[in-house]
């Protein structure tokens, strides 16, 4: 088929067209139209009322405008807010680029009648098919899109050789079609993704097919006019009376006025180093000595590199995402804002982000232990495609040995240059130093103070050991207690997971606090397939082993919601009601498993208990990693 350019009034009868066909062909297995497409289905908070934090600086580069006249993307970026959009023009893919320019299309004829808002943005829409798209084709193909009081530049480059370094200055990867004769098709592989920068040539936001809406870039382009988060008043549960708060920081603005984060706020999210060492030096009370493998001793100089690496988002694909964006400090080092983590671009990853915190006790990793050593544990989730989405090994070598600021650190700490090895032995020697105890419960069964922990907590503990049961997984020893017994077992969780076929709504989180009903149908139509998790089967391939997941510790509890491997229980109320219903009755159910007699007073005090597991160095770790450096792209 001929390549075709599809210019203005002409490409708008065409994406029409491609919208009929994709309703009417359904039954031809045509992809659902993305959400661009169609109406916003929730709410938006309101603008300046959250934050977008810099991703790293725009890339410039050499290009030309449709007039054929050189210049450079800085030319048109730093006095005005930017949304820049990679195209070429012979796209037909509905969910392609055509849907970046109906999306951009919308915002035009929006911003016509908000003319202050049309006034501080500037549209750049840049093709990466030079050889095609050279200045007169796309004069052409952006005639009728432009408009009085809008800014909209289409551009092209002059060859690819200038191409190249603006994409790879945006990591957008594009690749040409080549069909079985090694000729060029005219088409191209790429994913879609528009960039808003703001007017100091950040990068605020990067849009893919899934988050693209006119909606929602309208709302990021008045938030970043806004400013800073602005303060608002809110009611909490507790007191019932106004209190200021940041809106951005402690999530109070949301649409659900009783929301309560568990997020642990820091002024100015500023923090002050710590001792990292001094745990391992003298482990604290209620906790054993830290196992440190011989081929791995700790020091100063590795614990630094793998805390600089942990926190470090260069090391995704994309080079926005960082271990910690899934293991947040203040979070409990989990994600307790989500049932189950989101990698980069979005991409959801089917379990939920298990705690951190005393990692160096556990002998199996993951919720399904399918790592034994935190050293070969670090590199799951950097080569994974749904967390850190680095294509290769050598890839995120690559990426560290490019950066300056990690010159001599690696040769510091191991004597000698970033590898495969080293890299995770840095990483796991930072993990082992995030010990935490010295606990309420620690200080009076094993300090024997006898004021600091609640009489309700203390029935809690003896129902925790006793009635209960629930100190047969969550192990207690004389002189610690590790809260888990390394072992794995089914609770019905998992089972009911997989063999739940009923076609009720589902509540979907939009935001914290924000939840919408969504019919099951309409879901599963924009969703991947989420396919069965067999928990620990997928390790060990025994059937008995079917929806069998690892022991969680219960230190620190109190900070790691949601709970199970699945995130589906949102408070410890939640799961102390679960297993006084026997779990979820199946073939595999752990023995251990059972009804148990408890009341609601009892419910209560096993709750208490629980929340009285939360160290005392918390505050410290997190004020630690609010000191480490991020790593900017730049």
């Amino acid at each position: 088929m001929k390549s075709r350019i599809i210019p203005g009034q002409a490409f708008l009868a065409f994406l029409f067209m491609n919208l009929i066909g994709a309703v009417g062909l359904r039954a031809a297995e045509q992809p659902p139209l993305a959400p661009g497409y169609g109406n916003l289905q929730f709410a938006l908070p309101a603008p300046g009322t959250y934050a977008l934090p810099p991703l790293g600086e725009a890339a410039n580069g050499e290009v030309l405008d449709s007039d054929g006249k050189a210049l450079e993307l800085y030319d048109l970026m730093g006095d005005k807010i930017v949304l820049l959009s990679f195209v070429y023009s012979t796209c037909s893919d509905v969910n392609g680029c055509p849907l970046a320019i109906a999306v951009l299309h919308k915002i035009k004829r929006r911003l016509a009648n908000e003319k202050d808002i049309a006034a501080k943005l500037r549209l750049i829409t840049l093709s990466f098919n030079p050889e095609h798209d050279t200045p007169d084709t796309m004069a052409a193909y952006g005639k009728e899109f432009q408009a009085p009081g809008i800014e909209w530049h289409f551009l092209t480059t002059r060859s690819e050789a200038d191409l190249q370094p603006i994409l790879g200055g945006y990591n957008h990867t594009v690749q040409k079609v080549y069909d079985a004769e090694g000729k060029s098709t005219g088409t191209f592989s790429h994913v879609l993704r528009v960039y808003l920068i703001d007017a100091d040539k950040r990068i605020r936001n990067i849009y893919s097919v899934s988050f693209l809406h006119a909606d929602t870039l309208i709302n990021d382009i008045k938030t970043l006019l806004s400013g800073e988060p602005r303060t608002v008043a809110v009611k909490t549960p507790a007191a019932g009376k106004p209190s200021l708060y940041r809106a951005g920081d402690d999530k109070s603005d949301y649409e659900s006025g009783g929301y309560q984060t568990h997020s642990l706020a820091m002024k100015e999210r500023r923090g002050k180093a710590i001792d990292l060492l001094a745990t391992i030096r003298k482990p604290m009370r209620g906790l054993p000595p830290v196992p440190v493998p011989k081929d791995n001793p700790l020091t100063e100089a590795k614990i630094g590199l793998g805390r600089k690496l942990f926190y470090d988002r260069r090391l995704s694909l994309n080079k926005t995402f960082s271990c910690a964006m899934c293991h947040i400090p203040e979070q409990g080092f989990t994600s307790n804002e989500m049932a189950t983590a989101v990698g980069v671009e979005g991409r959801t990853v089917r379990r939920n982000s298990p705690t951190l915190y005393n990692v160096a006790y556990l002998d199996q990793l993951f919720h399904d232990g399918r790592e034994t050593a935190l050293e070969r544990q670090a590199w799951g989730p950097l080569l994974a495609h749904d967390e850190m989405a680095n294509p290769s090994i050598g890839y995120v070598l690559e990426t560290v040995a490019n950066s300056e600021d990690y010159r001599g650190l690696f040769q510091k700490a191991f004597g000698k240059g970033p590898g495969m090895e080293t890299l995770g032995m840095a990483i796991a020697s930072y993990e082992r130093t995030l010990n935490s105890a010295d606990s309420p419960f620690d200080r009076w069964f094993y300090g024997k103070d006898r004021k600091v922990l609640s009489e309700e907590a203390q029935q809690g503990f003896k129902l925790f050991t006793g009635k209960a049961g629930c100190s047969g997984c969550h192990t207690v020893d004389s002189k610690f207690a590790l809260f888990t017994d390394n072992g794995f077992h089914n609770t019905g969780i998992g089972f009911a997971a997989a063999m739940d076929g009923s076609n009720a709504k589902r509540r979907v989180q939009i935001a914290p606090g924000t939840f919408v009903e969504v019919d099951r149908e309409v879901i599963d139509s924009v969703s991947g397939d989420k396919g069965n998790d067999l928990g620990r089967y997928e390790i060990t391939q025994k059937p008995e082993d079917r929806w069998k997941y690892r022991t969680l510790s219960l230190r620190n509890i109190g900070l790691t919601a949601p709970y199970m491997h699945d995130g589906s229980l949102g408070t410890l109320e939640e799961v102390v009601q679960f297993y006084r219903q026997g779990g979820r009755p199946n073939e595999n159910l752990d023995p251990l498993i059972r009804p148990l007699p408890l009341n609601d007073r009892e419910a209560a005090a096993l709750v208490a208990f629980l929340k009285s597991l939360t160290g005392s160095n918390v505050g410290d770790l997190v004020g630690d990693a609010f000191a480490a450096p991020i790593g900017d792209a730049k």
